[in-house]
């Protein structure tokens, strides 16, 4: 029994450790604890039992956490990978006491002397802190031995929206949980005007305001299609399977498409890859980085989410020509 329950970029970095896992003990029963939103993430791994938790209704509180966990009893599961460890996961694991259980390390400590600079070093990587928990179970794994899922079909739903003209595919997402992870959406505009000469530019977001801001973009530029809001999360994985390359912030899009194999492109703010969250399978050649002599105390935080006065522009240090240079690297 697998938990892992939020957020999207965290779920999709489960996704490659789940599908080595499952090619190399495919004997193993897996059921997997999540939203339901995520479903469709999880609905990669063949074989894969999928418990939707109604943490805002149903499961919410101790009392619903207990009541699913009597919901569980009838898979018969042997053990417990925690791949969330959250006060949410650590409680619904007493309600199932008696079976043997692993937690993931977050590496805290690590964490936190990267941030404050004392042992500013690359940290395990969190697809492999999920594998180690399974090892901690009993099912030593290879990460590095991953087989990705073909391409899915690009049904005709997909071709009415993106058009059926042979030029490759890039795939922008350019919103992320905190401003001080974004690229700003002016030079956001030289990258996708450059760009949209000769590839289809796919762009993805969720919400009214970034789909306004997605939906300028299209009507700015040729062979730019805005895909927020279009399709579901099913739908969306689809296509970006079928990406050339991914243009993503620090954020859950770029781990959508790395777990389906992609190439992907990402750019960092205030926070750094050294952490462990850059993108499954991506060289970190792959990252472009802020320049941190101008800004020192990159990273701010471990998720973005302190933005020190100052250094509300820290992303402008990447400049278009460079974002252009590396996605063009990756389609030639």
């Amino acid at each position: 029994m697998i938990i892992r329950l939020s957020a999207m970029g965290d779920v999709a970095m489960t996704i490659p450790v789940l599908k080595v896992f499952r090619d190399q003990y495919p004997d193993v029963e897996l059921s997997v604890i999540t939203k339901p939103f995520f479903k469709p993430i999880f609905q990669t791994i063949p074989n894969c039992n999928i418990v939707l938790v109604d943490t805002k209704s149903k499961h919410k509180g101790v009392l619903g956490l207990w009541k699913l966990s009597r919901e569980l009893r009838h898979l018969k599961f042997n053990a417990i990978a925690d791949l969330h460890n959250v006060l949410r996961s650590k409680i619904l694991r007493v309600f199932l006491t008696g079976k043997h259980s692993a937690v993931i390390d977050k590496g805290r400590q690590e964490k936190r002397a990267l941030i404050n600079k004392s042992n500013f070093i690359q940290l395990k990587s969190t697809h492999q802190r999920y594998a180690d928990v399974f090892e901690q179970l009993g099912f030593p794994i290879d990460i590095n031995d991953v087989r990705f899922s073909a391409k899915a079909e690009l049904r005709s739903e997909y071709i009415e929206v993106i058009g059926d003209a042979p030029l490759k595919w890039v795939g922008i997402a350019p919103f992320a949980a905190f401003k001080g992870k974004e690229y700003p959406s002016e030079l956001m505009a030289e990258v996708i005007a450059h760009l949209s000469n000769d590839h289809k530019i796919l762009l993805f977001g969720a919400g009214q305001e970034e789909i306004n801001q997605l939906q300028l973009w299209q009507d700015q530029f040729e062979n730019v299609i805005n895909l927020a809001g279009v399709f579901n999360l099913k739908q969306e994985l689809d296509i970006i399977s079928n990406l050339d390359v991914m243009l993503s912030m620090d954020s859950g899009n770029g781990h959508l498409a790395a777990m389906l194999g992609i190439p992907v492109v990402t750019l960092w703010g205030v926070t750094h890859p050294f952490a462990g969250f850059l993108p499954f399978n991506q060289p970190i050649d792959s990252a472009l980085l802020s320049d941190s002599t101008r800004y020192p105390k990159i990273p701010t935080s471990i998720y973005g989410n302190k933005l020190p006065e100052g250094y509300e522009n820290v992303m402008s240090t990447i400049t278009p020509d460079q974002v252009i240079s590396k996605i063009k690297s990756y389609l030639e």
